[in-house]
C-alpha cells in the first residue's frame, strides 16, 4: 500500500511500511525510511509510486482553474466534493490528487481554510489578483527587453530617463532599476561600466554633477517661470561707479565709487546689488533663493542661485542705473574713517573692469606709482584704494609686509578638453584693495544689525574656527568685532538674508525677515552652512579630477608638493591634496618634497605619489615639477 500526502506545501507518494492511528512509518520514492502524520494524508492507493504521482500532475494540469472556481459557489468546500462537482462523478483517487494539485497552486482562486477544506476567492479579489499577475508579467517582460537591449550596447529612452536616479540614488523598486542591474549582472560589470558602454555616461564630470544634481538639485537645475516683477523707483546716486572682477563673472555682486571732497579728503562708496528689494517674504523667488542656497562653482560651468533674468536685472553690468544698497564713508587724508551712511539707490555703473586686462599694470611691480603713466580707467582711483587698504589692514593689525607670496590655482578648460592652470597671488594689490573694501562694509553692517539687537547670518572667530552664528561675536581672524556676509546677495542666500535685514534699518517702512530666537532663522543658517560646505566639497572633487587629467596631458612623472602633516601632501601649482608614501618621518610641515608620480588614472580618480627627496630651495626647480 502507498499514501499521497503534503509536506511543507509539497505533494508526495511513499510506500507505507507501519500504520497506526497517528502516523505513518514509510519508505519514500528515494528509499528514505520517515514518518508521516496521518492527517498530511489525503489518499491510500497501491501500484507504482512514481506513475500514480506523474498521472496526477499531468491531470492537474489539465484542469481548468477558472471551470473548478466556477463550480465551488460562495462556501467553504472539500476537496473531494469538488473533485466530484468537477469530473461529474466520485473521483478516483488519481482525480482526488489532482484536484488537491491544482487546487494548491492556485492559491489566488482558492483560500485553503483547514486540511482539503478550501474556499473560493471573491470574484473582485479575484479579479484584482489575476490582474496583477497579468501587470507583473508584464513588468517581466518589459524589465527583459531593456535588459536584452542593454547587454546589445543600446540605451532605452526609459533608462535613459532615470539613470541619474539609478547610478546615484536608485530606487530598487524602479523596473528600469531592475533591468539595468539584470543586465549588469548578466555582463559581470558594475553599473557605471555599463553606463559607458551603453553612452549613458560621455565623461567623468558629467557623472560627478550628475551625482551632485541628484542629492542637491533633485528637481533639476532649471528654474520654474520666476518673472520679474516691476523694478523698484529709486532715487539716482550722484556718483558713478565701477567694478572689479574675474572676466568671466556673470554675477557681478558689488562695484565702488571715489569722490574727491576736496582738502585731501575723498568719499569711498561701496555699492552691492540688491535682488532683496524685488523679493517678498515667502514669494517664490525667496523660496527658490532658500532651496538653492548659493551659486555652485566648478571647471568649466556653474549652477546660479538667482535666473538669468533676475540676474542680468540686478547684477551691477556697465551701462546702466542699477539698484543698490550703498554705504559711503568720508576718508581723510591720513586715511580716517568717518561715520558711514547707508543708502537704498539706484547707482550708475560706468565700467566693469576685469583683473585680467588691469592687473598687468597695476601689480606689486607696475602700475602702483601715482606718478605714472594710467594704463586704464580708474587707475589714479586704484591707486587711492590700494593705499586706503593697506591703512585698513594695519588698522586691523593685518598688515604683513614681508610675508611670503601665497597663491591660489584655478583650473580652465578650452572646447577641446585642454587644460590650464591659473596662478593668482593671494593679497596682490587688487585682490587686497578689493577684499579690504568688502571687509569695511561687511563689518560696519555686521555692527549695524548687532547695535540695533537684529539677527543675521554672522561669520564669527571668538576662538577656535570660523563658523555661522546668528548673534555677532569677533572674528579673530579678520580683526574686526563684527563680521558678516553681505556683499554677494546674488549668489549666495546669507547675503540676501543679511541684506534684507539691513535695509529693515536704512527704510523705515521694511520689515525685517527675521526677529531674535526665531526658529526659521536658525534653521536657514543650518541649511546655508550645510549647502555652503557640499557645494565647495563638489568644487574640490571636480578641480581634483581635473588636476589629474592636467599631468596626464603635461606627462608629468616628478612633482613638487608641500607636506601638509603625515602622508597629507598638496601639489604645488594645483588645486590638488593627495596623500604620498615614504615621506621621512622627519619631514617638516609646510616643507616641501619631490615626489614620483607611481600611478596616475584619472577616470579613476587616482593618483599615486611616491618620496624622492627634499625639494630645492625656493625659487628653483626640480626635475619636471610642476
Amino acid at each position: 500500500m502507498n499514501i499521497f500526502y503534503e509536506e511543507s506545501g509539497q505533494f508526495k507518494v511513499a510506500a507505507v511500511v507501519q500504520k497506526n492511528d497517528a502516523t505513518y512509518q514509510v519508505d519514500t520514492q528515494h528509499g528514505k525510511r520517515t514518518k508521516v502524520k496521518a492527517n498530511n494524508v489525503f489518499a491510500e492507493f497501491d501500484g507504482d509510486m512514481a506513475a500514480f504521482l506523474e498521472n496526477a500532475q499531468a491531470q492537474a494540469a489539465d484542469i481548468d482553474t477558472d471551470l473548478l472556481w466556477e463550480v465551488c459557489g460562495e462556501e467553504e468546500f472539500a476537496a473531494e466534493a469538488i473533485a466530484e462537482e468537477y469530473y461529474g462523478h466520485a473521483p478516483t483517487k488519481t482525480e482526488l490528487a489532482a484536484t488537491l494539485i491544482a487546487l494548491y497552486a492556485a492559491p489566488m482562486y482558492f483560500y485553503k481554510k483547514a486540511k482539503g477544506v478550501f474556499k473560493a476567492a471573491p470574484e473582485e479579489t479575484l479579479k484584482q489578483a489575476l490582474a496583477a499577475i497579468e501587470r507583473k508579467k508584464q513588468q517581466d517582460a518589459q524589465i527583459d527587453a531593456w535588459a536584452e537591449a542593454l547587454k546589445r550596447g543600446e540605451m532605452p529612452s526609459e533608462i535613459a530617463a532615470d539613470l541619474k536616479t539609478i547610478l546615484h540614488a536608485p530606487d530598487k523598486q524602479l523596473l528600469t532599476y531592475k533591468a539595468f542591474t539584470k543586465a549588469a549582472d548578466a555582463l559581470k560589470t558594475s553599473a557605471y561600466e555599463l553606463a559607458k558602454k551603453t553612452g549613458g555616461i560621455t565623461s567623468i564630470p558629467q557623472y560627478l554633477q550628475d551625482g551632485f544634481e541628484i542629492k542637491y538639485f533633485p528637481k533639476g537645475t532649471s528654474f520654474p517661470d520666476l518673472p520679474l516683477p516691476e523694478m523698484p523707483d529709486l532715487p539716482k546716486a550722484d556718483v558713478t561707479a565701477f567694478s572689479i572682477d574675474d572676466e568671466s563673472t556673470t554675477e557681478v555682486d558689488d562695484a565702488l565709487s571715489l569722490t574727491d571732497l576736496g582738502n585731501g579728503t575723498k568719499r569711498v562708496g561701496i555699492h552691492i546689488a540688491a535682488p532683496s528689494l524685488a523679493v517678498k517674504p515667502g514669494d517664490k523667488m525667496e523660496k527658490n533663493i532658500m532651496e538653492r542656497l548659493s551659486t555652485v562653482y566648478f571647471p568649466g560651468s556653474k549652477i546660479t542661485m538667482l535666473p538669468e533674468n533676475w540676474i542680468a536685472a540686478f547684477s551691477l553690468d556697465a551701462g546702466a542705473y542699477r539698484p543698490s544698497i550703498s554705504i559711503y564713508f568720508d576718508v581723510d587724508n591720513e586715511f580716517n574713517v568717518g561715520t558711514p551712511t547707508c543708502k537704498i539707490e539706484a547707482v550708475n555703473i560706468a565700467e566693469n573692469l576685469r583683473i585680467q586686462t588691469i592687473e598687468p599694470h597695476f601689480n606689486a611691480e607696475t602700475g602702483l606709482d601715482e606718478a605714472g603713466e594710467m594704463m586704464f580707467s580708474h587707475h589714479q582711483d586704484l591707486i587711492w584704494f590700494y593705499q586706503f587698504a593697506i591703512a585698513l589692514q594695519k588698522a586691523r593689525g593685518k598688515y604683513e609686509p614681508d610675508r611670503a607670496p601665497q597663491y591660489d590655482y584655478s583650473i580652465e578648460l578650452d572646447e577641446e578638453g585642454n587644460v590650464s592652470v591659473v596662478r593668482r597671488e593671494r593679497g596682490s594689490p587688487i585682490d587686497t584693495l578689493v577684499s579690504e573694501m568688502m571687509i569695511l562694509a561687511n563689518s560696519t553692517w555686521a555692527q549695524m544689525l548687532h547695535d540695533n539687537d537684529l539677527p543675521g547670518l554672522f561669520r564669527v572667530q571668538p576662538a577656535g574656527k570660523v563658523r555661522m552664528s546668528t548673534k555677532s561675536e569677533p572674528h579673530i581672524g579678520m580683526g574686526v568685532q563684527h563680521y558678516g556676509w553681505f556683499t554677494s546677495p546674488l549668489r549666495r542666500a546669507a547675503d540676501y538674508i543679511n541684506q534684507k535685514q539691513l535695509i529693515s534699518l536704512i527704510d523705515d517702512t521694511a520689515e525685517p525677515l527675521y526677529q531674535n530666537s526665531d526658529a526659521e532663522l536658525f534653521a536657514a543658517l543650518r541649511d546655508f552652512d550645510a549647502a555652503y560646505t557640499a557645494y565647495a566639497d563638489f568644487q574640490r572633487q571636480m578641480e581634483a579630477y581635473w588636476s589629474l587629467v592636467y599631468l596626464q596631458q603635461q606627462g608629468t612623472s616628478e612633482l613638487t608638493a608641500t607636506i601638509l602633516k603625515e602622508d597629507l601632501v598638496r601639489i604645488e601649482g594645483l588645486p590638488l591634496v593627495t596623500r604620498a608614501t615614504g615621506i621621512p618621518f622627519d619631514a617638516l610641515p609646510k616643507s616641501q618634497a619631490l615626489f614620483k608620480i607611481t600611478e596616475l588614472d584619472a577616470e579613476k580618480q587616482f593618483i599615486s605619489l611616491s618620496y624622492i627627496k627634499a625639494a630645492a630651495p625656493a625659487g628653483k626647480t626640480a626635475g619636471n615639477a610642476v
